[in-house]
């Protein structure tokens, strides 16, 4: 089952082609990480799958009631401005005491409902932003650099969770990073992006591929290899992931 697909996806932006002819595919239980230099339409093709921008040319298909779940690349809060995380998770609308209770156990937060935002650890404050992300059980799981400013042991510790948030909702997630060596390690499959797909596939695929190699450089794959760790995950059938 495809939950969301973009069929020769186009978008121009002041004359110029920041996507050209994006075809990709997420179907439940699947991983899927976006790679790709600055500049190169990662975000653009986000908000194109998301629905805030519309494509140029080609289509976006989404299947029906299709729930999406997103964490931004950042979000500002006045430090000044008193507000708990419990009180963060209303926003928008107000949730229940028991499903913000659940996304935040979910997202690897407990007991923290009650802390502000403003006193947060970049860590801490970005789980939140998942939590609040998940609070519908989404369908799919979108991602923009998510870890941005976090050291490696903190975006290493955030791409376990966001497995285990898979497993959990059995929800696709898609991520955009930059962090080629850790996203590699939580990634089922991985789309080169440079305005088109360059290459996609597996981490071992990709990062073997020349046209990966050219963007990133020739010395990235062994780098790459240290983090990858097995995935024995086998998406048509999720019965034995459930008895885990």
């Amino acid at each position: 089952m495809t939950l969301l697909a973009a069929e020769k996806v186009a978008f121009r932006y002041g004359g110029h082609n920041v996507l050209d002819r994006v075809t990709l595919a997420l179907v439940p239980g699947e991983i899927v990480t976006i790679v790709g230099p600055n500049g190169s339409g990662k975000s653009t093709l986000l908000r194109v799958l998301i629905g805030a921008l519309k494509p140029s040319s080609g289509a976006v298909t989404r299947a029906k009631g299709l729930k999406i779940g997103y964490v931004p690349q950042k979000l500002h809060i006045d430090q000044s401005m008193p507000l708990t995380v419990r009180r963060f998770l209303d926003l928008p609308k107000r949730v229940s005491d028991h499903d913000a209770c659940q996304a935040l156990e979910t997202a690897g937060l407990t007991d923290l409902g009650q802390r502000q935002m403003a006193g947060l650890s970049g860590g801490q404050f970005q789980r939140v932003l998942l939590a609040r992300a998940i609070i519908g059980r989404p369908d799919v799981l979108m991602l923009d650099e998510a870890t941005q400013g976090l050291d490696q042991p903190g975006s290493a510790s955030f791409y376990r969770q966001i497995e285990a948030v898979r497993t959990e909702l059995d929800c696709a997630v898609l991520m955009v990073s930059h962090e080629l060596h850790v996203v590699m390690s939580a990634s089922d499959r991985v789309i080169c992006l440079n305005g088109h797909v360059c290459c996609e596939g597996t981490p071992e695929v990709v990062s073997a591929a020349p046209a990966y190699r050219e963007l990133f450089g020739t010395g990235t794959g062994g780098a790459l290899a240290l983090y990858r760790h097995d995935h024995d995950h086998h998406h048509h059938d999720h019965s034995h992931e459930a008895a885990e």
